[in-house]
């Protein structure tokens, strides 16, 4: 039977094995053998044994950890050799801070996965000390991500911000001074909400932390609160503890958390104690659980999902390889240019993805059906082709040779109609899929100045194309939709003499003054090759920066 500890909270002191697993485990059985030992000498040994166990364990795990970065490394080693006696004397700080509450290279490792796991965009902490974790934390985070760290010593701030400034992070980091409770009660009127909130501060105030940030909705919908501290060296569950006043505060908050219907939270033994807090899914209807029990971000990922690239060696087609990898899916990147297909290939494992590199010149009907069976034997099926290789041949409608008219429409008319048809054949079969093929905003406009008659031709025939096969495919499991960019941004602008002058004049004719970048257009080509699509069909889905509006 569980003993009940005067915590209030019930505790196994056995492994459901009944044999030790866990280090805290075998140092538990070692000393319970030394307890019962008559012999001194067997007593010594079994103490050393578990003295070893735990005195090797934060070394051990440091060891085989991943190492800081540098900036968190220097900034670490400043705050455990900065005089924090003399700040103190000095009056520099209200508190006399210890060098041991700076957060060490493993525990801000291990905010910094935290925050990759998590894919995490803002960030509160709670307790800043040194900004050793801040810096951490920082670094996980993207470009346009932040942490918020609320701080009470000006002091502290001002020794931590030169690291931040100088590991150039300094705009993902604001310093939110004052007491922590009313500073989470600005940010909240400000509107900012947390992915992840870490609470390392004054353990007697958790508890109030920890409601404001829950009876704001502080917390976006499946983030987390972190917790620090939670077993507080112990002395919340150790039998015969003298009174603690620190320890009776981190004592209640557990207790309070783990009776909170609104969460779920699993207790770490990492350092001194991590609590990591997440609301709890809630019942009702489809609108309430989300489809399937997926919320909406989850609907967009395209986990064991196989999609191909046609024209994915370069530009828009590369992008597009890249959006639906990180999304999921094992991608086909396939091009008539073998090494291009093979660089591209490479980018994705490098990042993780599975990929392969697949030849194939889209207006020859064999390649097209060599491509879908290669796909679908190295990657072990298909459920996503992306109709992308294409061509723009810029020539006056008199001067447009007939050559010319022939191979464009052969690669963008034709190519995409080989495509679909193989790529069909198979998703008919297996009662599922997702074609996006690459249209543009020609289809809506006549681009100008430049002259592309065959182009726009080509182009308008791929919204057809998409429309009747849309049409055709839906009621059997396979959803047929065309993406149309505007002017992308790619090298053939770049590097073109002849269309490099244009862009002046365009950027005229478009409402958002920009030219469009292939990252514009990544998270509409994952959003129709997911499921949280699957009532579109036949459309074409326009990313133009409203050129064609005007």
């Amino acid at each position: 039977m569980a003993p009940a500890h005067s915590n209030g909270i019930a505790v196994d002191s056995i492994h459901a094995t009944g044999n030790p697993d866990t280090p805290v485990e075998v140092v538990t059985d070692l000393l319970a053998q030394a307890l019962e030992a008559k012999d001194s000498e067997a007593i010594k040994d079994l103490v050393k044994q578990a003295h070893d166990v735990m005195a090797g364990l934060d070394p051990y795990l440091e060891a085989v950890s991943s190492k800081p970065s540098q900036a968190c490394s220097e900034l670490i080693h400043r705050s455990l050799t900065h005089d924090w006696t003399q700040a103190f004397k000095q009056q520099k700080t209200q508190f006399h801070q210890k060098k041991e509450c700076c957060a060490g290279a493993l525990e801000g490792s291990f905010l910094k996965s935290l925050i990759r796991l998590t894919s995490a965009k803002t960030v509160l902490e709670v307790g800043m000390f040194t900004g050793t974790s801040t810096l951490a934390m920082a670094e996980a985070l993207p470009e346009d991500g932040k942490v918020y760290a609320l701080e009470i010593e000006p002091y502290l701030q001002q020794f931590a911000q030169p690291a931040f400034e100088a590991a150039g992070l300094a705009e993902r980091i604001e310093v939110v001074l004052g007491p922590a409770e009313e500073s989470i009660k600005e940010l909240a009127r400000r509107g900012v909400r947390f992915d992840v909130a870490f609470l390392d501060a004054d353990k007697g105030g958790y508890l109030a932390y920890y409601k404001k940030l829950m009876d704001l909705q502080l917390i976006n919908p499946g983030g987390i609160i972190v917790v620090d501290n939670s077993l507080m060296k112990g002395r919340v569950y150790a039998p015969g503890r003298m009174a603690d006043e620190l320890a009776d505060a981190i004592r209640e908050f557990n207790q309070f958390v783990i009776r909170d219907q609104r969460v779920e939270v699993v207790a770490l033994p990492f350092r001194d104690g991590v609590n990591i807090v997440q609301r709890k899914r809630v019942a009702g209807d489809v609108v309430n659980t989300g489809l399937h029990n997926n919320l909406l971000l989850q609907r967009l990922k395209l986990t064991n999902k196989v999609a191909l690239v046609t024209g994915a060696g370069q530009g828009i087609g590369r992008a597009f390889a890249h959006a639906l990898g990180e999304a999921g899916a094992s991608v086909a990147v396939v091009d008539v240019n073998k090494d291009k297909a093979a660089e591209v290939a490479g980018e994705l494992a490098d990042k993780g993805i599975r990929a392969v590199a697949v030849y194939a010149d889209v207006t020859q009907k064999a390649d097209c059906k060599r491509m879908v069976e290669t796909v679908v034997q190295q990657l072990g099926g298909l459920h996503i082709g992306v109709n992308n290789a294409g061509i723009n041949k810029n020539a006056a409608a008199e001067d447009t040779t007939e050559a010319d008219w022939d191979l464009t429409f052969d690669i963008n008319t034709k190519g995409v109609f080989l495509c679909c048809q193989e790529e069909g054949k198979h998703m008919l079969a297996q009662g599922y899929g997702k074609i996006i093929n690459t249209a543009s905003m020609a289809t809506l406009l006549v681009p100008h100045p430049q002259k592309q008659i065959a182009y726009n031709a080509s182009k308008a025939a791929v919204v057809k194309i998409t429309q009747t096969l849309g049409a055709e495919w839906a009621d059997r499991g396979l959803n047929v939709n065309c993406i149309s960019p505007g002017i992308v941004n790619t090298a053939l602008i770049q590097e073109s003499k002849d269309l490099q002058p244009l862009v002046g004049e365009w950027l005229t004719q478009i409402p958002a003054g920009r030219l469009a970048e292939v990252t514009d257009l990544q998270a509409a080509i994952v959003y129709l090759a997911s499921d949280a699509s699957n009532y579109m069909v036949g459309h074409n889905l326009v990313i133009d920066g409203g050129q064609s509006i005007w």
